[in-house]
């Protein structure tokens, strides 16, 4: 496919300054629980990075509209697989803003990252619901699921083996330090670390 013909099914992808790679947005207004949560002071959903700033610009929104919407092409596999390789980067993350929506969704991503083998992929969910519905052997190798804790200072969820926490004290990211960046930093997509603390900000 052309690059026009990928964006026109996808959507394109985005570059976050703080990633190492290339990642991929849906409007995070359209998260199943992270929607709900973000109503609720004290947890890690309640101020949400993806509710404001630049990412309620009408042409951020239209675009991450438009990426919701292409889940539903019957060619989002093979696009998105496509869209990932020819921008030639190691590490992906899946939704720098928005979440899962079904397990039909988590199912085509997992075929994607199959058709990806050289890439790590990352993501991120608060959809516990949904993950409940697979097991970790049907997880590809390259893709590391971080199911994240509900509230903020929250010990790490038991029912998944890679987990995320939002703390006020005793942080593992290093990205506060270095400029809000990873720099060399590569823990979200290491399997030997089964929980990143993330500062509070």
């Amino acid at each position: 496919m052309k690059v026009n013909e990928l964006d026109q099914i996808t959507g394109t992808l985005s570059k976050p300054s703080k990633m190492p790679g290339w990642a991929y947005g849906i409007p995070a207004k359209e998260c199943k629980v992270g929607s709900k949560l973000a109503k609720i002071p004290g947890t890690v959903c309640h101020g949400c990075y993806a509710l404001k700033g630049c990412y309620v610009f009408p042409n951020v929104q239209a675009a991450q509209y438009k990426r919701l919407d292409s889940i539903q092409d019957p060619r989002w596999v093979q696009a998105m697989a496509a869209q990932i390789l020819r921008h030639k980067s190691k590490w992906f993350r899946w939704h720098d803003s928005g979440d899962i929506q079904s397990l039909d969704h988590l199912k085509k991503i997992f075929a994607v990252c199959l058709l990806t083998p050289d890439v790590n992929h990352w993501m991120p969910t608060r959809e516990a619901g949904i993950l409940a519905q697979v097991t970790l052997e049907e997880v590809p190798t390259n893709l590391i699921i971080r199911l994240s804790a509900t509230k903020v200072d929250g010990s790490p969820s038991s029912s998944w083996q890679h987990t995320s926490t939002v703390v006020t004290e005793g942080k593992t990211c290093p990205a506060a330090e270095q400029d809000n960046k990873c720099l060399s930093c590569r823990a979200c997509w290491d399997k030997s670390i089964p929980n990143i603390a993330y500062g509070k900000h």
